[in-house]
């Protein structure tokens, strides 16, 4: 088995230190210790692994390396007793596809411990239209509902709204029965937003015209923000009364320039959401809900499939603001 060769899209440093990805044969033996080894079906690309592969030390320290922090599978061999060759995983997070090789290539060895059986009303390929984004969606969603936030409340914005968790994020809401608002800087999307059942679209330039003023009249219930910055902050300031805004990316910044005015003055709730460590329990308990209650019936609406091959071009569109929902890879062929 160490001797098995499959292919795997590696991400190297050159001598000028800049990072250039290919597809790549590899072997079994290559891969770090772990205590199964899963054979991938599908993954799917994130901006985390945008980043990965284009050299981020924040999220990989070392090269070559094979980014993928999404991943669904088959157990091929284990020696974690809680997982049999046969059995249908995903793994989502924790260092998949950060420092230790990932849903990119068609094996990974991890530990048992971050694997999750796939639930048996998901087929492999739904985990993976779903996948980070759709987890982080879903945790964001569940932040909002267990505080209070009930669709009687008023709308709910959602920022970066043509991204991976923001349009898995509208398909929950509309599912749940949320009236719901889209912020987008990209043209030529409306159509697509509104099919997906968003009742407002707002201009990101819209939005940010009232960043400087300390707080701004009341627009939206609750906000599910994926990109942080100055975006986060606005959005904020226009939160009503105990409204819950949650916050789960950083694409525009990292950084927050606010007063405290929306808290003490209108007791807004700011939740953080974390996908990578999200302890156990709680990833069961939402995983389950994606596979029942909460499952989405329109993911091949932003779902679009691609090999390995295409994993380059998809990452440039990503990192330059010009993708829209979501690709899955297909790992079951040799490219």
């Amino acid at each position: 088995m160490e001797a098995l060769t499959f292919y795997a899209l590696v991400a190297s440093e050159r001598e000028d230190h800049s990072v250039h990805c290919a597809v790549r044969q590899r072997s079994i033996s290559d891969l770090p210790p772990g205590d199964v080894l899963v054979r991938v079906h599908y993954s799917s690309l994130n901006y985390k692994d945008a980043l990965s592969a284009s050299g981020n030390r924040g999220v990989t320290k070392s090269y070559p390396h094979t980014p993928g922090i999404d991943a669904a599978g088959i157990v091929v061999q284990s020696t974690d007793s809680r997982w049999q060759q046969g059995d249908e995983v995903i793994c989502t997070g924790y260092d998949l596809g950060m420092n230790t090789d990932g849903g990119f290539g068609q094996y990974i060895r991890i530990p048992g411990e971050w694997l999750v059986r796939k639930p048996s009303s998901l087929t492999l390929l739904e985990s993976m239209q779903l996948g980070t984004a759709g987890f982080t969606a879903a945790l964001s969603v569940l932040g909002l509902e267990t505080n209070g936030i009930a669709p009687s409340k008023g709308p709910i914005l959602v920022t970066g709204a043509t991204g991976g968790v923001g349009t898995i994020t509208i398909i929950l809401l509309r599912k749940l029965g949320y009236q719901i608002v889209a912020l987008t800087g990209k043209p030529d999307v409306d159509d697509f937003l509104l099919d997906l059942g968003v009742s407002t679209i707002l201009p990101r330039d819209e939005l940010l015209q009232g960043k400087a003023r300390q707080l701004l009249p009341a627009r939206w219930a609750g906000v599910v923000d994926t990109v942080g910055g100055d975006i986060l902050a606005t959005a904020i300031k226009g939160t009503g009364f105990d409204g819950v805004v949650t916050s789960c990316g950083n694409a525009a910044s990292g950084e927050l320039a606010l007063n405290v005015y929306p808290f003490i003055l209108r007791g807004v709730h700011l939740l953080g959401i974390y996908s990578a460590n999200c302890p156990r329990d709680k990833r069961l308990r939402v995983w389950n809900k994606l596979a029942a209650e909460w499952k989405p019936t329109e993911l091949s609406r932003i779902c679009r499939m691609i090999q390995l091959h295409d994993l380059e071009r998809e990452i440039g569109a990503m990192l330059a603001g010009n993708s829209k929902g979501r690709c899955v890879v297909d790992l079951g062929e040799e490219p």
